[in-house]
């Protein structure tokens, strides 16, 4: 096992090794580089093929065995509870970074940037009921063929909660359905071999496109934005999860480490999904609460994104010569905060929110939108790897609160004693936390002889 682990270790070695080369060639060959950008979108596909069949899977499995549907529900609307006050707190604080750097003031606008606004503006944003519609999908196949993330937790939910009615004449698709996850984080850890060359061609194109003269003349936004997110997750969350759950962050974020190094190549945090899903049942945090939180998490937990379309407001407002008044700052981003549910993980949807949201209330902005274009990635980094660790704290606190936390694995885990198997990206040996009335629906190990799991650490 040990020699499956090290060669885990060096492919990860090599994704910043593919990296740091993909910046060299966007600086040395601009224009070869940007051809390199298929790679990138490429590999970010192929990751999210395997969404929709992990999420049906894993809430299927958690909602499926978990004894009594009260306990689910209590999961979900705690879990929807502690976004919102999060999303406001992250507003608050890119509202008063914001109006204390004003990053805006001294650019003008020129009629590339202008354009390059329209262009955003004309495929922004839904509107909240469209949003709420297009939740329920067409049929029940076409949520895993359409690839929407709330469309495949609905019909999860759904399947789970029916199997659940269903009792022991269920048990049969339970087991089934843990052979199919086994299959698919199987299929997931081949993908992986290929990160390198996704993170090669996705660095390159970025690097190639912007070029050095667009971050100098939009560092501070650029610097003000990344240091608002540190913030964010080293003083709030950090602090959050000491109080409730008594974890470091630091170990828990080192735990995460090879996730926030795909996200950092690749710009997306759903590229990440499935792994925080894998690494959060393996630290002990119950199916149900992985289930629900995490998924629902990456449409409602945005805590980057809030930040981004703060600080990014602010900016576009201030470039125009034409501030946003209090009143003004909260309504627009009210709005915005609804109109970005589920689109947490794609490169550039915020950038679009941001114009669809700029357009309905103060639609003289709109082309200023085009001044945030040329670092919308470099930005976009940030808002991913703020919107995971919110998420894998996330997690970590609803378990806690739910008492569907194993206290003594998460201390195992983090201190390294408890390795995750890279192997499959499932965790064959863990245990149901403690309360959880979860029995494992997953089938034992290769090699393993029924009753051989480790015991759950109380």
């Amino acid at each position: 096992m040990a020699a499956r682990r090290d060669r885990t270790h060096y492919l990860y070695l090599a994704v910043i090794a593919a990296v740091v080369l993909g910046i060299a060639v966007g600086f040395a060959a601009p224009g070869v580089a940007v051809e390199l950008k298929p790679l990138g979108t490429g590999f970010v596909n192929l990751i999210k093929m395997m969404i929709s069949p992990i999420i049906f899977c894993t809430i299927v499995l958690g909602v499926g065995s978990v004894r009594k549907a009260a306990k689910v529900g209590a999961v979900g609307g705690l879990a929807l509870g502690y976004f919102m006050v999060m999303s406001t707190v992250a507003l608050a604080i890119g509202l008063l970074v914001g109006n204390l750097l004003e990053p805006g003031a001294g650019l003008h606008l020129t009629d590339a940037a202008r354009q390059a606004g329209e262009k955003q503006a004309s495929g922004a944003g839904e509107g909240t009921v469209d949003f709420l519609l297009g939740v329920i999908p067409k049929t029940m196949v076409s949520a895993f063929t359409e690839g929407e993330v709330l469309q495949t937790l609905l019909v999860a939910l759904l399947a789970g909660f029916a199997l659940q009615a269903m009792g022991r004449s269920g048990e049969p698709v339970l087991r089934g359905i843990g052979h199919i996850q086994r299959l698919v984080f199987r299929i997931l850890a081949m993908i992986m071999w290929v990160a390198p060359v996704g993170a090669f061609g996705a660095i390159a194109a970025v690097v190639g496109e912007t070029g050095l003269d667009a971050l100098k003349s939009l560092a501070v936004i650029m610097i003000g934005f990344y240091i608002t997110c540190a913030l964010f997750v080293f003083v709030v969350l950090g602090a959050l999860l000491r109080l409730v759950a008594g974890v470091n962050l630091l170990a828990l974020l080192k735990y995460l480490g090879r996730e926030f190094l795909l996200i950092l190549s690749t710009s997306s945090s759903e590229s990440a999904l499935p792994r925080l899903i894998a690494k959060m049942e393996h630290l002990g945090v119950s199916k149900p609460v992985v289930g629900i939180t995490v998924p629902t998490g990456y449409s409602f937990n945005l805590d980057g994104t809030a930040i981004y379309l703060t600080m990014a407001s602010l900016f576009v407002a201030e470039a125009m010569g034409n501030p946003l008044s209090v009143g003004e700052q909260i309504s627009l981003l009210v709005f915005m905060i609804i109109a970005s549910k589920g689109a947490a993980g794609v490169t550039g949807a915020g950038l679009a929110t941001l114009a669809g949201g700029l357009q309905s209330h103060r639609p003289e902005l709109v082309d200023g939108v085009g001044l945030i274009v040329g670092i919308d990635r470099f930005m976009s980094e940030a808002r991913a790897l703020t919107n995971f660790a919110g998420n894998a704290v996330a997690t970590v606190l609803v378990g806690t609160w739910t008492k569907e936390i194993d206290r003594g694995r998460v201390a195992e885990v983090l201190a390294g004693r408890v390795p995750f198997d890279e192997r499959t990206l499932v965790d064959d040996h863990a245990s149901p936390a403690p309360g959880s009335g979860l029995g494992s629906a997953a089938p034992e190990a290769e090699g393993e002889a029924p009753g051989q799991r480790e015991p759950a650490k109380v």
